[in-house]
């Protein structure tokens, strides 16, 4: 997925180059504060930031040898140093700058991430504002249900993923953390305040109290967080799918000239870049599994988090931007279709307003038991028998002793079913977007 779908950021940001200059990053504010509490020279300082480099092919080389990336590149970088190296990953662990590293890149994803979940909320809201008064028949249960409109269906979708950004600007703001203590987290050769220090000019949190490790829980909660986003987009386009169905035709993927549906049969118009986001979607569960498992470390750590992490973060990082930007653009170029939606809606003769003729008819007086049993007789037969309600209601002698004809009528309205949507559509919209800490 990281090579082929994602967009250049994504790909650069996960490369070998792109991660050592991270830990070069990590090395040199380390250095920096021990010059400055006095524990290095700061002369070795201005060495290694003038001199410091590496080289991917040599890191590489020297890793085949020694069977450790950490210390392959720190032997690189010595390379170009010369003696003032001696001070780079003084007091260190590999995991003090692996994982370190680390929270700079989940920090530049998340970044990229932010900015794709912009884009997916505002097609919705605008797909919503849009069709914020177009009706169209509810479905529970896949049947006719009562009337609600399209925008209002959107504006639901808008909502649920505002949600699943704000998760997403905690578990981020959660696992850009770092750590600079020790071999098993008890500073035993560098004081915290080197961490604290470190930490805060590398723009990131720092571990409280750690193992060897940045611990994992962080890391789960943010592919989790990943992966529930993917569910939501999952969800959205399984309706847009169903809305498409050649029965229901109320919306269509937008169908680009020259396209083609099928190989076999010339008239298809599949909604088949939905269906990409569904499938996607089963991958983000399966990573965010895999990211629980990585919790569970043998005492202050051992390694078997790291080569999972090593496919799921950089993959879950641009699978989930390739599903946000595909559904934006699903959504920014959706056909609607409100005439069908009518149509659709008045298939069932006036059966989706059978709810407030019951609550009409116990308003006036009539027992629920009562009410229930006048309404569903004449629903049943216009089901099983076509016709239309309202005529049925209107001629029943029993009702119209209850209810004056311009009360069934009043009943019977759309307008009346849908008075409350812009209230909806209010409260929901005064919900601002939670911004991180750094106003992303």
């Amino acid at each position: 997925m990281i090579d082929r779908y994602s967009r250049p950021e994504l790909r650069e940001l996960w490369t070998d180059d792109a991660k050592y200059r991270r830990w070069l990053a990590v090395e040199i504010a380390v250095l920096e504060v021990l010059a400055e509490q006095g524990i290095v020279p700061a002369s070795a300082v201005a060495t290694v930031k003038d001199k410091a480099d590496f080289n991917v092919a040599r890191v590489q080389e020297i890793e085949n040898e020694v069977k450790h990336d950490v210390i392959a590149f720190l032997t690189n970088v010595a390379e170009y140093v010369g003696p003032d190296s001696r001070y780079i990953h003084f007091g260190m662990t590999s995991s003090d700058v692996l994982d370190t590293a680390l929270a700079l890149q989940l920090r530049d994803a998340g970044k990229i991430l932010l900015v794709s979940l912009d884009r997916a909320l505002a097609a919705l809201r605008d797909k919503a504002l849009a069709y914020r008064h177009t009706p169209m028949i509810g479905r529970t249960h896949g049947i006719h249900a009562e009337p609600t409109t399209f925008g209002l269906k959107c504006l639901v979708f808008y909502e649920e993923l505002r949600r699943g950004r704000q998760r997403f600007v905690y578990a981020l703001e959660e696992v850009v953390c770092g750590k600079i203590s020790g071999a098993v987290g008890t500073f035993a050769h560098l004081n915290p305040s080197v961490e604290e220090e470190v930490c805060r000019r590398l723009g990131i949190a720092f571990e409280p109290a750690s193992t060897q490790i940045v611990q994992r829980d962080r890391h789960a909660a943010f592919v989790t967080a990943m992966a529930l986003v993917a569910m939501s987009l999952d969800k959205f386009s399984v309706e847009f799918r169903h809305l498409a169905r050649t029965e229901v035709r109320e919306v269509e993927e937008q169908f680009s000239k020259g396209q083609k549906g099928s190989s076999a049969m010339p008239h298809k118009r599949n909604p088949w870049r939905f269906e990409n986001v569904s499938g996607l979607a089963r991958v983000m569960r399966g990573y965010a599994l895999a990211a629980l498992e990585n919790d569970a470390l043998w005492h202050e750590r051992d390694m078997s988090n790291s080569s999972v992490e090593r496919v799921i973060l950089p993959d879950a990082t641009a699978t989930l931007d390739f599903m946000l930007q595909r559904f934006a653009s699903l959504v920014e170029g959706l056909v609607v279709y409100p005439e069908r939606m009518q149509q659709n809606l008045e298939l069932s003769n006036g059966l989706p307003f059978s709810g407030t003729l019951l609550l009409e008819l116990a308003r006036k007086g009539l027992t629920r038991e009562d009410a229930y049993r006048l309404v569903q007789k004449h629903a049943m037969a216009t089901w099983n028998e076509g016709g239309d309600l309202k005529s049925r209601i209107l001629q029943d002698a029993e009702i119209s002793k209850v209810l004056t004809q311009a009360e069934v009528e009043r009943a019977l309205s759309l307008q009346e079913a849908l008075r409350n949507v812009d209230q909806i559509f209010e409260r929901t919209l005064r919900t601002p977007i939670l911004k991180t800490k750094k106003g992303n």
